[in-house]
């Protein structure tokens, strides 16, 4: 009987031994595949985390381009805003330029027939361009003389004055260039050096070189001074026999006289000219700015939506990756499931084993 039992241990033992054979090279296998899952969930987790920060990236260019984008639009309102302000301002006084608003009811009358009569060269006022600092002055020094109508010759001009006459339109003054401005007055050269002196007022006003003699004949003996105290002075010293203005529009006339107080300009009709320049050339530079704001709207709006395609690309691929990462995560379980398991088995065998040798002792005894 001892014998049989024997016999049916080492039976049980000997497959036990192939058992745990078969166990450890098992176990080998499940250590390798847990090792191969480990990596491949790095893998997946690592390209998981890639994306996710590419994606925060890219989310934070969206907001930088949404900002771009927000002060671009202000700045367009803005200028729009500020466009057409200067625009409509612009197209007023074109308006009020071209209607003659601010003339004499004769001087519009004849101006009127300007495109009809070549002759007809233009006022005073549209003839010269002065700086702003000097235009108070200018026009001081000008007074009634800045709405004189100039003309190319006295033939025209005499026309001009029949007109009037007939259509009892009112009086106006003629300035021929054949007939004004041929006698050159004398300048004290002397008097140009003194404190304050600015110069003579023909040399502060421009125009075209037809006019040089014109504007010798306009002003050409009035001396600009910068403060009214400088003015007494060089009057004084002279024997007040200078024509002096100020930049703030008193004037001192020959003989002692004075005329100066609160200089209002209604019409101004020497800076309305200057104005409308600078108007045109504003609402060309904001023309131009708008242009660009719009145009760079146009590159953030690409570039957004160019951005939005890349986020919506890498949210698809955060969707597969997440998948992919949970997919490989269960297979390591799952494969650290079967290591274990088998380690148990492993050692349950072991056990068996060493219970099996104890029981060969017993029955050997």
């Amino acid at each position: 009987r001892y014998d049989t039992m024997k016999e049916q241990v080492n039976i049980r033992k000997a497959q036990l031994s192939k058992r745990l054979l078969e166990q450890k090279s098992e176990e080998e296998g499940l250590a390798f595949m847990v090792q191969e899952c480990e990596r491949k969930y790095e893998d997946a987790r690592n390209h998981y985390l890639g994306l996710l920060k590419q994606e925060q990236e890219l989310e934070e260019k969206n907001r930088q381009w949404q900002q771009k984008q927000a002060q671009t639009t202000k700045e367009l309102e803005q200028d729009t805003a500020r466009y057409h302000r200067e625009q409509s301002r612009l197209e007023s006084l074109v308006n009020i330029d071209e209607r003659y608003d601010g003339y004499g009811n004769a001087i519009r009358r004849v101006m009127e027939k300007k495109e009809e009569e070549s002759g007809l060269l233009g006022v005073v006022a549209d003839l010269i361009q002065v700086d702003k600092q000097y235009e108070i002055a200018i026009e001081t020094a000008l007074g009634g003389s800045i709405q004189n109508i100039v003309t190319s010759d006295e033939a025209t001009a005499k026309k001009m004055i029949e007109y009037l006459k007939r259509n009892r339109y009112g009086r106006a003054t003629f300035l021929p260039l054949t007939s004004v401005g041929k006698r050159a007055p004398q300048v004290n050269q002397a008097a140009l050096k003194e404190p304050g002196v600015i110069g003579i007022g023909s040399s502060l006003i421009r125009a075209d070189d037809r006019f040089a003699e014109l504007k010798t004949y306009l002003l050409g003996r009035t001396y600009v001074v910068d403060t009214i105290d400088h003015a007494i002075a060089l009057a004084r010293k002279y024997q007040y026999s200078l024509r002096i203005v100020t930049l703030e529009g008193e004037s001192l006339n020959p003989g002692g006289s004075m005329t100066g107080g609160a200089f209002k300009n209604t019409s101004n009709l020497l800076g309305r000219k200057r104005e409308i320049e600078d108007l045109q050339k504003e609402t060309e530079a904001l023309k131009e700015s708008l242009s660009k704001h719009k145009n760079r709207l146009e590159e953030i709006q690409t570039a957004r939506e160019l951005l939005k395609e890349d986020l919506a690309g890498i949210r698809e691929d955060l969707k597969e990756a997440m998948l992919s990462q949970n997919t490989e995560k269960r297979n390591l379980e799952r494969a650290q499931e079967q290591k274990d398991e088998n380690d148990n088995q492993f050692t349950d065998l072991q056990m068996e084993s060493r219970q099996l040798e104890h029981q060969l002792s017993e029955i050997s005894e």
